[in-house]
């Protein structure tokens, strides 16, 4: 019978075929079938339809259609075909006689770099009998040789060290290994960077950059493997791809200029100029490519994407898509940063605009009049933000009651009273998912008019919200647990929009004694006990570096960069914010028990902590990991009275052992495995931020409907949608703040471009050739590599000690979070390439 692509080449054909009958020439002089199918070429020729490959067509509307077009404009769009003509597709007759000559040899042939992956059919086989283990592949962030594959069957990580034992696999790409045999175990690579030999000497491509400290296991390569006596791990080798992660979208990358930094030399002739092409993702190779337009890209930030890798390529084969601009200046990184990281900065379309109410917008008798909104515009209500915030998604207020209780309240912009399902724009949110904080700009989940307007709870203003209250035992100043929260759609009118300072100054100062000022001081009374009663539940102090720029008002260039100042006031924020989504997680779950949207966060696999151990360990003392109470008391326990710092170091490498918090739906996990590690809480979810979060709009939702205000949406009745809806989140949540920090780390190298800093560091791991060393005031974490000139005749010698994370090089020794002083600056390469070095200036301060 005829196969379903057999089917759709013939409908192709018969589609030309028929436009040819009925298009007249005056209309269109040709009708061509543009295919790179051999087999539906052949078959289009013997029913008398005109034909041509990619390639050949872009040469005939070049050569018909481009006049007046200039050289750099043919040259482009030649580059945008794939060499070869694309994805050629041999013709089926052909196929079948190859398939006589039996199949792909196993080994490698004569100028194979690498060794054949496995047929599809071989590498099920190899699965089915326990041979072979599959999984994905996770690359270093500092050694793109170097790669762990999480088993998708024990969640155990095996190792895969270097380019023969990688085999043409990448970040990302779904893989099947062979474990090798425990003599051939090794450790974990002690270099900060390995390849080629060829690379080892290219400077450009073996020191790596510094950039932002990574803040999870997510982001870093921690090796999760069960670590033998020796320090090995189970060690193997990819033998097979299951599936590809090459991005459609491509890579944003620059051209390779080599280790003289001259840079390729264009090719002559009108031919195409074969070069390499650097990714900004320091875990992909470098990618081969052909290029017309060479002289020009030189400098450039470009886009290329991957075609294919053969087995005699040290490198995979790809092709140009376009540039994005000059190389180091913001805008073309930036657009870089965000291709990277998949974040749409497109305008929102007409259909999603529509759906907007017209401005000025302002709360209308109907809106008072909807049944379940309660007016609560007397009410003294505030927000407490960071500065410059436009999109105020919450409020407090704290009223003393005839009875001396105390009724605090969180006050959430009611964004689902704009946002209705089954609209372009809902549609539209559920595909961005959040909101994209960057240095300079804000990337928003919704069209602005709703974001810094109708829907933001600014002061003065009368707004639609969806408010929580609680009863307070002044007794305990905790909140009374006989008395259900209470939550209804409300009107409210904020009489402050403050900053975490402006509202900690009206705190402290005895003088203020206004209504606002008040309400402040009972809220943060009642959330130093929240605080309390989380921490001895066993809530973690995790620490994480926040870096905050000062920017200039017409440039938008960094003036100034530092770590962020958090005050009692963000944490008086936070401990409500933490409440209403407690509340609100319990009342959904009562209503939905297997289809409420949840937040949980994992509890940390044993030997996940093994950094952390390891490196207290080294510097004497012994971490409790068995729970997250015994972790939290330990480390309180771990502190030196001459180092203020310690203790925050430690909780950084604690962050680091866990993964991110992550949306489910209730009816994927059983009680347990709901709960929030970090937190100490059993259940979780996220309610407080719907203007910048899909997943608050779900909860806003759910909650409306558990509490009789309107029908649940038949699509959040279905615990396998509000998982996909939380999959999605979860994918776009993580890019959005995988892309907030790489614009930390752009702005954090324009600020170093006119300056060097002297400053105070500390070491945060320890190789063979150099350090990785953490930048506090700064945020920034990044490689020191030793000087490995000999001194005379005599080598250099360095002596690592894994074990006691000690490392000792020309009679200087460092141990793990020791002090030392270092300079932080930027390091100007050929062509407008740029990174951002960090060395030793002084290792006596330790």
């Amino acid at each position: 019978g005829e196969s379903v692509n057999d089917r759709n080449d013939r409908a192709i054909r018969m589609a030309a075929a028929f436009y040819r009958r009925v298009v007249p020439r005056s209309a269109c002089e040709k009708i061509i079938l543009v295919t790179n199918d051999r087999g539906n070429a052949r078959k289009a020729r013997e029913e008398d339809i005109e034909v041509m490959s990619v390639e050949e067509w872009i040469s005939f509307v070049i050569t018909t259609k481009g006049e007046g077009w200039s050289a750099e404009e043919s040259a482009a769009l030649k580059d945008l075909v794939v060499p070869g003509g694309g994805a050629d597709i041999p013709d089926e007759r052909d196929t079948k006689r190859a398939r006589g000559g039996g199949g792909a040899s196993a080994s490698s042939g004569a100028g194979a770099v690498f060794e054949e992956h496995l047929s599809a059919s071989a590498i099920k086989d190899g699965l089915a009998r326990g041979v072979l283990v599959k999984g994905g592949v996770r690359t270093s962030r500092y050694n793109p040789w170097e790669a762990h594959m999480v088993n998708e069957s024990t969640g155990d990580s095996i190792l895969l060290s270097g380019r023969a034992a990688l085999n043409r696999a990448i970040d990302g790409d779904i893989v099947a290994i062979e474990i090798l045999p425990e003599s051939e175990w090794i450790r974990p690579g002690a270099k900060l960077v390995t390849g080629t030999k060829e690379e080892d000497k290219d400077k450009e491509a073996a020191a790596d950059v510094g950039g932002l400290a990574p803040e999870t296991a997510d982001e870093t390569e921690a090796v999760v493997a069960k670590t033998k006596a020796a320090g090995v791990v189970p060690t193997g080798k990819v033998v097979g791809i299951v599936r590809r992660n090459w991005r459609e979208r491509g890579y944003a990358a620059s051209i390779d200029m080599g280790r003289d930094g001259q840079g390729p030399t264009a090719a002559t002739g009108g031919f195409a100029s074969r070069v390499l092409c650097v990714p900004s993702d320091r875990r992909f190779p470098k990618i081969r490519i052909q290029t017309r337009q060479l002289d020009t890209l030189l400098d450039q930030r470009i886009v290329v994407v991957i075609d294919d890798w053969p087995v005699d390529s040290m490198y995979p084969e790809g092709h140009y898509v376009k540039s994005l601009g000059l190389l180091g200046s913001v805008d073309a990184e930036t657009q870089a940063l965000l291709l990277e990281n998949d974040v749409d900065d497109r305008p929102f379309a007409p259909a999603v605009y529509a759906c907007v109410p017209a401005l000025p917008w302002q709360v209308s008798p109907d809106h008072l009049a909807e049944p379940g909104r309660v007016d609560l515009r007397d009410l003294v209500v505030c927000s407490v933000d960071p500065p410059g915030c436009k999109d105020i998604d919450d409020a407090l207020s704290a009223r003393l009651m005839d009875d001396g209780r105390i009724e605090i309240g969180v006050h959430i912009a009611d964004v689902t009273s704009f946002l209705k399902p089954d609209t372009p724009m809902d549609e539209e949110a559920a595909r961005r998912g959040t909101t994209t904080y960057l240095v300079q700009r804000r990337l928003d989940m919704l069209p602005g008019a709703l974001t810094t307007d109708i829907c933001s709870l600014v002061g003065g203003q009368e707004r639609l919200a969806f408010s929580a209250f609680w009863i307070v035992d002044p007794n305990t100043m905790l909140p009374d647990e006989t008395i259900k929260p209470r939550f209804h759609k409300s009107v409210i009118k904020s009489s402050a929009a403050l900053t975490y300072e402006q509202a900690q100054i009206r705190i402290d100062d005895d003088s203020m004694n206004d209504e606002v000022t008040l309400s402040l001081r009972r809220l943060r009374d009642v959330a130093r006990q929240l605080r309390q009663r989380r921490m001895d539940n066993g809530a973690l102090t995790l620490a994480s570096p926040e870096v905050r720029f000062e920017l200039d008002q017409q440039s938008s260039d960094p003036l100034d960069v530092g770590m962020y100042v958090s005050r009692e006031t963000n944490k008086m924020v936070e401990e409500m914010m933490l409440l209403a989504n407690v509340s609100t997680a319990e009342r959904i779950l009562e209503a939905y028990p297997a289809a409420a949207m949840l937040r949980r966060h994992p509890i940390p696999d044993q030997k996940m902590f093994e950094p952390l151990l390891k490196a207290a360990n080294a510097c004497g003392f012994d971490i409790d990991v068995q729970s997250n109470r015994t972790l939290a008391t330990s480390l309180d326990a771990a502190v030196r009275p001459e180092d203020d710092y310690f203790n925050t170091l430690l909780r950084l490498q604690a962050t680091r052992c866990m993964s991110q918090a992550v949306y489910c739906s209730s009816g994927q996990y059983a009680g347990p495995e709901r709960m929030h590690y970090g937190l100490a809480m059993p259940l979780y979810t996220h309610f407080t931020s719907p203007i910048r979060r899909y997943a608050d709009v779900i909860v806003h939702r759910l909650l409306s409907a558990a509490i009789g205000l309107c029908p649940r949406h038949p699509s959040l009745e279905d615990s396998d949608h509000v998982k996909s809806i939380a999959d999605v989140c979860n994918v776009r949540h993580r890019n959005s703040q995988q892309a907030g920090r790489a614009s930390v780390e752009l702005h954090t190298l324009v600020f170093f471009r006119t300056r060097k800093e002297i400053v105070e560091a500390r070491v945060f791991k320890v190789r063979s050739n150099g350090l990785v060393v953490f930048v506090p005031k700064f945020g920034i974490e990044g490689p020191v590599l030793f000087d490995d000139d000999t001194d005379g005749n005599e080598p250099t010698v360095t002596v690592l000690d894994e074990d006691a994370m000690i490392v000792t090089n020309r009679g200087r020794t460092w141990k793990v979070f020791d002090k030392l002083t270092v300079c932080v600056e930027v390091e100007q390469l050929p062509a407008r390439r740029s990174r951002l070095k960090i060395s030793i200036i002084d290792t006596a301060a330790r």
